[in-house]
């Protein structure tokens, strides 16, 4: 279902550095995407905290990121101006990070992800529930999952809708 070109993953990485200035603090670099969802990675130096361990921010962060950026690459082909907000999350931490990390948003079933895409075209606005996990020495320290909004702009201009 999703097979984008590098330069797409090159875009995406332009658009996380370029719209959410964090990004380029935390050193986040878009790994790859392909029928597994879209993984994110982040170096731990600038990530670390008091315990000198990945801060739980920073993980979280990087799991808001891999479901946001996979909503833009489900979305770069439609043709229109699309926001995408999370409306709201939950994140289990399981274990520290000592290393270099990565998030993989897990891609939905494909009819999910066609419900998704047709709401949006017909509605203007859908929303899309994804699971994210942070990965760290083959082991999975963080599970997150958030409920996204993706609207068109065009149609939603001066409607109170907020960016976050």
């Amino acid at each position: 279902m999703i097979a984008p070109s590098p330069e797409a993953l090159t875009d995406l990485e332009r658009t996380l550095h370029a719209e959410i200035p964090l990004t380029r603090a935390m050193g986040v670099r878009v790994l790859r995407a392909d029928q597994n969802g879209l993984a994110l990675g982040a170096a731990l130096a600038p990530n670390l905290n008091h315990k000198q361990t990945a801060f739980g921010g920073s993980l979280n962060s990087l799991a808001t990121l891999a479901c946001w950026g996979l909503i833009q690459l489900l979305v770069r082909d439609c043709g229109k101006a699309i926001t995408v907000v999370i409306q709201e999350s939950s994140v289990h931490f399981l274990k520290p990070v000592m290393q270099d990390f990565e998030a993989i948003c897990a891609l939905p079933s494909t009819p999910e992800v066609e419900k998704f895409l047709r709401t949006l075209e017909r509605k203007g606005r859908a929303r899309l529930a994804l699971d994210a996990a942070i990965h760290t020495g083959g082991a999975i320290a963080l599970r997150f999952r958030g409920q996204f909004v993706a609207y068109d702009r065009a149609r939603f201009q001066g409607s109170g809708q907020q960016g976050n």
